[in-house]
């Protein structure tokens, strides 16, 4: 089956396709491998930019126990289209919706005290306990409660779960440095998540779930696993540890990929500057092709080529060629030699390596950036096709 979603103004030469079955498979693969924990499917950034709704239902379908968003937004837009089973958001700021996420049994994160006072106010108003998840800072220096803090925190959740208005479900933390397998610092975060679990649980808690693991660690690390991991990016087929393994040797496979039709196709002499800046200059008579995707659509700048060096891939008529010149906000241009390509020939960026396609860590490596910024970073304005709903 075939569906899509789009927007107004949609760019109707180019497209993002997501291949629903691929991310169901994932879901399930990393089911296996996280088991007995259950898996939190992250679909924060749109999903990644794949679509928070349909890849919400397919991450169920694959056997997802709980969904994850970052904002509260994220959350209740979910709610809104009626997906159900259990759901956490967890970056907030004073002020936040609180009242609707607990009208929309969505649970909720407190890394301060401040967080714990408006949750509760939120449950006295709707007269419904708030399910709470305690995050402490083990090494991120992000989100969660310092260490030196974490008494406080608990303490705080511990006297409104006394006056019925929250109940602690979790504890949970976060890894800086687990797509690096061996470094030290992975060690020292999960001794340190630990430490603060026995200090919740002798102060009272009674978690639900314990959480820390992402990607890489529900790939890399065992004893992270606790009772619940949160892969993100594993779920859309890429690999956090991309040094270590590609998406095939862990069992996944990309669910995205992004294709065009070339706009324009033209001879042009030895010479030739391309583009702003005129940073690829032409070493011969040869056949330069436009991609109408630039920018605006989420193809990074950095992808662009040239003197500094080779731009991002593109497969072309069963040939991988590179980015010539800079990427413009609408468009970037491919030296095509002289190969039989025509106007409207199909231009892919990436895909899934297995279908000989360049892959998102291929455009992350040119452009200096990860796959996760590749994937999410695609534009509302291209339209979303998806394939393999379930019916």
């Amino acid at each position: 089956m075939v569906t899509e979603q789009s927007s107004p103004g949609v760019v109707p030469h180019a497209q993002v396709r997501v291949d629903l079955a691929a991310i169901r498979d994932n879901v399930a693969e990393l089911a296996v491998r996280a088991a007995p924990a259950q898996v939190m499917t992250v679909v924060k950034g749109d999903a990644y930019g794949h679509g928070l709704v349909p890849v919400a239902r397919a991450a169920r379908a694959g056997g997802a126990s709980w969904l994850g968003t970052a904002t509260m937004a994220e959350a209740l837009a979910l709610r809104a289209a009626g997906v159900g089973g259990r759901l956490l958001a967890w970056l907030n700021a004073p002020g936040e919706r609180w009242a609707d996420a607990l009208a929309s049994d969505v649970d909720v994160s407190a890394s301060a005290p401040w967080a714990v006072a408006e949750i509760a106010a939120a449950a006295r108003e709707t007269g419904r306990t708030a399910r709470l998840h305690l995050k402490a800072d083990t090494g991120m220096g992000r989100a969660g409660a310092p260490l030196a803090d974490w008494p406080t925190l608990v303490d705080d959740a511990l006297k409104a779960q006394a006056e019925g208005l929250v109940e602690v479900v979790g504890v949970w933390s976060h890894l800086a440095r687990a797509d690096e397998p061996g470094e030290p610092a992975n060690a020292h975060q999960l001794a340190a998540f630990r430490a603060a679990v026995d200090l919740a649980e002798a102060r009272g808690v009674r978690p639900e779930v314990r959480h820390l693991a992402n990607s890489a660690a529900t790939l890399t690390m065992r004893d992270a696993h606790f009772d619940l991991v949160r892969p993100g990016l594993a779920t859309y087929g890429l690999s956090p540890v991309p040094d270590q393994a590609g998406p095939a040797d862990v069992g996944l496979r990309p669910a995205m990929s992004v294709r065009a039709r070339l706009a324009l196709v033209k001879r042009v002499p030895a010479g030739q500057g391309v583009s702003y800046g005129h940073a690829y200059v032409t070493d011969r008579e040869t056949t330069l092709g436009l991609v109408p995707l630039g920018y605006a659509d989420g193809v990074p700048r950095h992808a662009s080529g040239g003197a500094a060096g080779p731009g991002a891939p593109v497969l072309i008529g069963g040939v991988t060629r590179r980015i010539a010149g800079r990427v413009c906000m609408d468009q970037f241009v491919v030296d095509l030699r002289d190969d039989d390509v025509r106007a409207g020939d199909e231009v892919v960026l990436f895909g899934d390596a297995a279908a000989g396609e360049p892959t998102a860590q291929d455009w992350a490596d040119a452009a200096g950036t990860i796959s996760w910024e590749i994937v999410t970073r695609f534009a509302p304005r291209l339209p979303r096709v998806y394939l393999n709903a379930e019916p």
